[in-house]
């Protein structure tokens, strides 16, 4: 009776052993885990890169469109500001006319 008390112990022991290394190891992938793309994902996928693609573009375009603006806009100043030095010349030149008419 002790022998088969040993023998049982140890293939207890040897099980135990078995099951425990075989939690602590990773799992073998399975043919599944490495499946190819589906059509379908690919068309999702394709979808999603030609929004980003799109979205880059009107980016681009509201960033041209600006800088134009930008450019209209400083052009528009520059002319305001000589305008108004003009003006501002003009004023000076009657306001001596004017004094010189008084005297």
């Amino acid at each position: 009776m002790r022998k088969t008390n040993r023998s049982i112990m140890s293939l207890a022991a040897m099980g135990l052993a078995m099951l425990i290394g075989g939690c602590a190891s990773e799992p073998v992938p399975s043919p599944a885990s490495e499946k190819i793309l589906s059509g379908e994902q690919m068309l999702r996928d394709s979808q999603g890169i030609a929004q980003l693609g799109s979205r880059w573009q009107e980016g681009k375009q509201m960033v041209e469109k600006g800088l134009a603006m930008q450019r209209d806009g400083q052009l528009k100043i520059d002319q305001g500001r000589a305008m108004v030095e003009e003006g501002q010349k003009i004023m000076l030149e009657s306001e001596e006319g004017y004094k010189s008419i008084k005297k």
